[in-house]
């Protein structure tokens, strides 16, 4: 097996949940592992899709027939088929990517709309993630780099009801508060400096909080996620979670 490339084990756990299959209507696809074997190719190496090795075909079908599958919703159905979460408890998180120059330029669309703004590095965008107790990615959304953390955390958490919520000083707010605690959940967020009464939070449960961290180190190995070239927020977001169905196999191909 060459370098960048799924595993015997991951294509087994993945295989059946693409499209393609000889059940399905319409043509059966005989390169999906191939297909896959590309964009991953892609995305760890942070090259452009034109630089795509000849092995793969040509540059423009695979580029294309990836976007084909994120409109369809492909990518997000797999992600969500491959999830079997612990919600003990939720750790949210955000990180800033710095967007390369070639990221801007979207005809006829604000820089908001794509998820692009400037914060302290830069021309950015801020990924804001919320994983299990596992460490394991249960939802993303992309903002630009300037947003402040608290106004995703709703979305994150959507319709879960986990044991607690674990996140940083950047989400504490006594609206959000509120919300975990209508939920029936522990408040494991750290007053800010500033606050009156300081909140009493559980600090075993508190450092937990690494796994969210080291989900973001483990991404940015990901060269094309570790900076952003996609002119569109949507492209971006969709290599994002195809990073995070490849972590997911590697985790469940570990423990197995």
């Amino acid at each position: 097996m060459r370098r960048y490339e799924i595993s015997d084990q991951a294509w087994h756990r993945i295989s059946g949940l693409l499209p393609g299959k000889s059940t399905d209507v319409g043509r059966t696809a005989r390169d999906n592992r191939q297909f896959l074997n590309a964009v991953l190719w892609i995305a760890r190496s942070g090259a452009p899709w034109r630089d795509l090795p000849e092995r793969f075909g040509p540059w423009n079908s695979v580029y294309q027939r990836f976007r084909r599958w994120a409109r369809k919703g492909v990518w997000q159905q797999v992600f969500e088929e491959l999830q079997e979460p612990d919600l003990d408890w939720l750790l949210l998180d955000s990180t800033t990517i710095r967007a390369h120059q070639q990221a801007a330029g979207q005809k006829n669309n604000g820089s908001g709309r794509e998820a692009l703004g400037r914060s302290r590095g830069g021309f950015s965008t801020k990924v804001h993630a919320c994983c299990d107790a596992l460490g394991n990615p249960r939802r993303l959304f992309l903002s630009v780099g300037q947003q402040s953390d608290h106004r995703q955390a709703e979305d994150l958490l959507a319709e879960d009801k986990p044991g607690a919520v674990v996140a940083d000083k950047g989400y504490d707010s006594k609206s959000f508060a509120q919300f975990i605690t209508e939920r029936g959940a522990e408040v494991v967020i750290p007053s800010r400096a500033n606050a009156k009464e300081p909140r009493l939070i559980d600090e075993n449960l508190y450092k937990d909080r690494n796994k969210i961290e080291r989900f973001f180190n483990r991404i940015k190995h990901y060269r094309r996620i570790a900076t952003r070239y996609d002119k569109t927020a949507a492209s971006y977001l969709v290599l994002y979670i195809y990073a995070c169905i490849v972590l997911r196999l590697s985790s469940c191909s570990s423990s197995a």
